[in-house]
């Protein structure tokens, strides 16, 4: 029965990877109508496209525009579904969590377009903020094409959207906490706050720990749909990270080798982020993505 799975995943994500050899060539997919032949008929060049990338400083604006984002979302919304789950936790009618659950889990299924639709419709200039101020006399504003505010325009559409998607997560390991611990440390005289210290929270380390580590070894994928819609608004100076830097170079300008070494490069540093947190995390004694 995961045959037909493992085809899939075979065809659309392992396969492709063999294209990442035109990242050492000057590929030119116009030599034959077939994308082998011209992989197998373009000239190798080595390592110049690399040397290019490194090179551009449009690529190290977009690194740094990139950990911008990344950072910001870390530190602002990472520790919110823990927070949100904590409070649907204390939540003791199981109709009314399940109603929270789904109001929060809902936004998770929403295409990028209707996320940025709906807080258009809210911060935009002819949002209903902005409108309701211009009728009450005041002046209107619009956040949505701001580039001062766009990182944290983006971590907050980041949070309405996927912030459910974690509460569910971190409520499955709260369900596997052994409830005598909790009323072992009432009997010692804990009170709801060390409760949720000392007994809550070490519970949820784990968890904790393999999230934190997939986030830092994604810290360089921070949504590309999300960030190409509004990159017009805000304009490349606010919003060109690596994944839009590696289409915008690769697709429209068809300079597909270079698009490729930059995307390379990009996956290497994203898979040494990855073993440095995991090692960090077996460091503090937890088992990360894999056990040591």
């Amino acid at each position: 029965m995961t045959v037909p799975a493992l085809v899939l995943v075979l065809v659309f994500n392992y396969v492709p990877i063999l294209g990442n050899v035109v990242a050492f060539q000057d590929y030119d997919p116009y030599v034959s109508t077939n994308g082998v032949t011209a992989m197998l008929e373009s000239p190798w060049v080595g390592l110049a496209q690399f040397e290019r990338v490194l090179a551009d400083p449009g690529f190290w604006h977009a690194v740094e525009n990139t950990l911008v984002l990344f950072l910001l979302q870390l530190v602002l919304f990472f520790p919110v579904p823990i927070a949100l789950a904590l409070l649907v936790n204390s939540v003791l009618r199981p109709r009314v969590r399940a109603l929270v659950q789904a109001v929060l889990y809902l936004p998770h299924f929403f295409s990028w377009v209707l996320v940025i639709t709906v807080f258009q419709q809210i911060l935009g200039g002819a949002g209903i903020i902005a409108q309701t101020l211009r009728q009450h006399g005041h002046e209107g504003f619009d956040l949505m094409t701001d580039p001062a505010i766009f990182k944290f325009l983006v971590t907050a559409e980041g949070v309405w959207k996927d912030a459910g998607w974690g509460v569910i997560v971190f409520l499955a390991a709260l369900a596997a906490v052994n409830q005598d611990l909790y009323e072992a440390a009432a009997m010692d005289g804990a009170n709801r706050w060390s409760r949720m210290w000392h007994v809550t929270l070490p519970a949820l380390r784990p968890v904790i720990a393999l999230l934190l580590v997939l986030r830092v070894g994604d810290a360089l994928t921070v949504g590309f749909e999300q960030l190409l819609l509004q990159r017009d608004a805000v304009g490349p100076g606010a919003a060109e990270v690596l994944d839009t830097f590696v289409w915008w170079t690769g697709l429209r300008s068809q300079d597909f080798s270079y698009a490729a070494a930059a995307g390379l490069v990009k996956g290497v540093v994203g898979l040494v982020l990855v073993l440095s947190a995991n090692k960090t995390a077996h460091l503090m004694g937890e088992q990360g993505v894999y056990r040591k």
